[in-house]
Formats: structure tokens, sequence, C-alpha cells
């Protein structure tokens, strides 16, 4: 098993890493191998022999596509334009599309790719807000931080500046707005899980250090609010940012990691879908942007940026609670975690 880490290249980062996962006897992350050379790959997705990252060329952002091939990624396309790069990108395997959200820019974009990497811009769609946040880092315009499909096939995107969740159809290569869910002022929307039976979603907010839980009809675009709940204990005051959240397959766990409070928030998903607190355990170094599991979700390793290492888990499937069994794994600077 291998694991790819990637983010930001300001200080001795130069691209993205592969590290072998030994998991025969007692589980071991090897050493960091740069296998791609590229600015920025602070988020990408795979598909078999195909790597689809965000990067950040200097005066010019966007995402590139390399391809494996006699055992090195060779560079197959880019699209670039000028300014910022986008900060996250999702991936439809089957169909070969690609969705990259612009955090800067406030662009939603979605691109087409063939089995020789080669991309096309479908369609892009420019986030605009009547009303924005209250907070410092919303008052500026509207940052969307995601965007991917929901369980039947639409697109949803999160906006941490109108603390917006908003949905789109793809339909003959174009974008429409379908409906959007309004997070309370200053949540900060970020990302974004759903529920395996695909009638509720529970999202991250960055600024509000929070997880808000919704149902919602994906046929008729109605939408109930549930219950939210803090990620970091009540007492803690110093700044926090909730970033990743991802749910098991079996539905019964949430898990959201916290930069500041460095640590990853394990909640229990009860039967009317509301939470539990399971767990807050460390990440074992500063700024855990993201994390991610294996396919069995038996292994977890979270990326702490800006400390430059890892931590790997071992995973309870009966309760969700996350046990460390390898720390200070060197890896710089890394924001996205992928397994192989």
């Amino acid at each position: 098993m291998r694991l790819l880490i990637g983010g930001y290249t300001q200080k001795t980062a130069t691209g993205i890493y592969e590290l072998p996962l030994e998991t025969k006897d007692s589980a071991k992350v090897g050493q960091a191998k740069e296998i791609i050379k590229i600015g920025g790959p602070t988020y990408f997705v795979q598909d078999n022999n195909l790597i689809f990252t965000i990067n950040n060329a200097g005066d010019q952002g966007g995402i590139s596509a390399y391809k494996l091939v006699n055992g090195a990624y060779q560079e197959t396309d880019s699209y670039l334009t000028a300014g910022s790069s986008p900060a996250y990108i999702g991936i439809n395997k089957q169909q070969k599309r690609l969705y990259t959200a612009n955090y800067h820019t406030a662009v939603l974009a979605v691109f087409s790719y063939t089995t020789d990497g080669k991309l096309t811009l479908l369609d892009s769609v420019t986030h605009t807000a009547d009303t924005l946040g209250p907070r410092p880092e919303q008052v500026d315009g509207p940052h969307p931080h995601f965007f991917n499909e929901t369980p039947n096939g639409n697109l949803v995107s999160c906006d941490l500046g109108n603390d917006c969740v908003d949905f789109y159809a793809l339909s003959n290569n174009k974008l429409k707005h379908l409906a959007s869910y309004q997070n309370e002022p200053g949540f900060g929307s970020r990302h974004i899980a759903f529920s395996p039976d695909s009638n509720y979603f529970y999202v991250a907010g960055e600024l509000s250090s929070k997880v808000n839980v919704a149902k919602f009809d994906e046929n008729n675009w109605t939408f109930e609010n549930i219950a939210t709940y803090s990620t970091i204990p009540e007492d803690y005051t110093e700044h926090n940012g909730a970033a990743a959240i991802r749910m098991s397959s079996d539905g019964k766990y949430i898990y959201v990691s916290n930069r500041g409070h460095n640590s990853i928030t394990v909640f229990g998903v009860k039967s009317d879908h509301t939470l539990q607190l399971a767990q807050r355990i460390s990440t074992f170094g500063e700024f855990p942007r993201d994390f991610n599991w294996d396919k069995n979700e038996e292994y977890v390793v979270v990326a702490n940026q800006n400390t430059d290492n890892a931590t790997l888990y071992t995973r309870d499937a009966d309760n969700g609670c996350l046990t460390p069994i390898q720390k200070d794994i060197a890896v710089p600077e890394g924001t996205c975690v992928l397994f192989e």
C-alpha cells in the first residue's frame, strides 16, 4: 500500500511525495520520495495511472495532469490562467470529469479528461453574493472551497465567504444553479460529507469550528436544519479552523480536522442523524489540513502542514476511535493525503 501527500511548496517541499505503508506485521509508513515536481499541489486526485493536481505556477494557477509511464510520472496537460490556483479538485472517474473550486477568484469549473490525461474545460461559473459573512475572512467576497458531486450526481459547492452551500446541475456541459442552503452567519462553509442514504449532509464550518447537520431532498430541493456541533472544546479560546470532514462508509462516524487545536474530532452518528462526541485526539503536529484512510477505513493518516510531519492511526470500526501507532513521519508542508 502507498500514500501520496502533497501541499504547499513555500519552504522545502517541491511537489507530491509517495510514502510506502507496510501493514503485514505492524503497520508503518516509510520514507517520503518525491514523484512529481510541481508548485503548490495542495489538492490532487487519482484515476489509475493518472494524477490530476492543483498547480501554482507563479503568476498563473490551475490544474495539471500527470501519467505514470515506465515507473515515472510525466506531465500530459495543464490548464492555467492568470492569478491564483484553485483550492480544491474533485473527480468522477466513470464519466472522466474534474471539478475545481477557486477560493480567491470565486470560480467553479468543470473539466473532462481522456485516458491519456488531456484536459478540456467544459464550463465555469463565478460565485457572486448579495450578502457576505461578518468575519474578516469573509468581507472581501465569495470564497468557494469545495466543488464535487452529490450522491445523485448533481454538483455541490461550499462557500466560506457567504456561508452557503450551492447545488448545480451539469446539463449539456453547462452548469445550472438549482438550490442553496444557508449556514449561520460566520459559519465559514468549507467542506461537506453526505450520508450513505443520501438524505443528510454534514458541513464543516472553518471559521466557526462547527459541523452542521441538515436533512435534504435532492429531488424537491427542500432542506431542514437539524443541529450544529462544535469541533473544539468549549473552553478552547485560541484560534482554530476546521478543515477536512469525512464520513465512514457505514454512516456511523464523522471525522473533522482542527487546525489550531491540532486534533481530529470524531462524532458518532445516532439513529436520528444527530451527533455525539466520541473522541478528540491530537494530530501530534501543527495545522492538520487534511487526513484520509485506506479503502477498508482501517488506517488513517493526517498531514500536519506547519510541522512537516504526518501521523498514522488505526481506526476501530466498532467505536470509531483512532489509535496513533506512528508519529513524526517526515513529509514537508502536507495538505492533501491520498491512499493509492
